[in-house]
């Protein structure tokens, strides 16, 4: 198992992505519970612990500086600005003073005095991305962070901020069921020497054995709103390309969810999924998945089962889709 880079960092090649912790899928858990997970992820090997300003409202970064704190030294830390909020109420805002006033707000909840990857979580349309990524790179200037990253972004972009300051990571939606970076910003950042962070690599619990079932969402649940995938009219069309994952999964000795992951780091020794999860079994599990080896036939019959015409559904609804700059294929819709 050889751990993949970031900059000139390594970490091992799952991470964690730390969101939903906090909100995203239902009520936030327990906030012992939550710290313990952490904890347990770190006494695992996990040393790549990503989250946001916005996640919580800023309460998931002051859990990992709770919980981790005191080890700072044995893990890599991910947050990201411009999608934050101001009194309570969420806010987009790329222009370099709120960059660095969400910077410095950051370093004190996550209880550290440098964040190795901060991540333009989101374009803002009324600030150019060179400007946006001026402030991070002076931010680098100032041991504030160490690296730059870009999240749910296209190659265009990509190019445009690496221009201004070297790009260690792009983050960006990529498993089984959104093959999207496929389509540019892959190759891109291979040529660049820029992580792709694969973001809900086990398609949001849909690819997991059992999936996630719609009727069992809570009601503050975002899959209920925001990815229509899941919605009665593209939901059954979707399970039924979990027969084929399943006959794999169970060739390869392993869960869905395990060859979800497999399959991703499979995809480029430059890609580093970071499921999210608030179990500790499948927190062990996902963290396991490092180990597993899906030989090219298997590769080759997943790309070709979930090839991404297959998928029923946009990713996004259309107010979501417009707010990020990943690319679409031509065949996409966000009805």
């Amino acid at each position: 198992m050889n751990k993949r880079r970031i900059g000139d960092r390594t970490v091992h090649p799952v991470g964690l992505g730390c969101m939903n912790i906090t909100h995203a899928y239902g009520p936030p858990i327990d906030e012992a519970e939550a710290r313990a997970l952490l904890m347990q992820a770190l006494d695992l090997g996990c040393d790549f612990f990503d989250t946001a300003t916005i996640y919580g409202l800023g309460r998931s970064e002051e859990l990992i500086g709770e919980a981790l704190g005191q080890r700072r030294k044995d893990y890599f830390l991910a947050s990201k600005c411009v999608l934050g909020f101001r009194d309570g109420a969420r806010i987009l805002d790329g222009r370099p003073e709120a960059i660095k006033a969400a910077c410095d707000a950051s370093l004190k909840r996550l209880r550290t005095d440098v964040i190795d990857l901060y991540y333009l979580h989101r374009p803002d349309p009324r600030v150019p991305v060179e400007d946006s990524a001026g402030a991070l790179a002076d931010l680098v200037a100032a041991g504030k962070i160490r690296f730059i990253g870009l999240s749910e972004m296209g190659a265009d972009q990509l190019r445009r901020a690496h221009a201004v300051h070297p790009v260690a990571a792009l983050q960006s939606e990529y498993s089984l069921w959104v093959r999207n970076p496929e389509i540019a910003v892959l190759e891109a950042c291979a040529e660049l020497g820029t992580a792709l962070v694969a973001f809900s690599p086990v398609g949001r619990g849909f690819l997991a054995d059992p999936p996630a079932d719609p009727a069992r969402f809570h009601e503050t649940d975002m899959r209920r709103s925001l990815f229509p995938r899941f919605g009665p009219d593209f939901y059954p069309q979707n399970l039924l390309l979990l027969d084929e994952a399943r006959a794999i999964a169970r060739e390869a000795e392993c869960s869905v969810a395990q060859l979800a992951l497999a399959w991703t780091l499979a995809k480029g020794e430059h890609i580093i999924p970071i499921p999210g999860t608030t179990s500790q079994a499948h927190l062990g599990e996902n963290h396991d998945a490092a180990h597993i080896q899906l030989t090219a036939d298997q590769v080759a019959r997943l790309d070709a089962h979930f090839a991404p015409e297959r998928a029923a559904g946009p990713r996004y609804i259309a107010a979501a889709q417009a707010s990020v700059t990943t690319e679409m294929y031509p065949f996409e819709t966000t009805d």
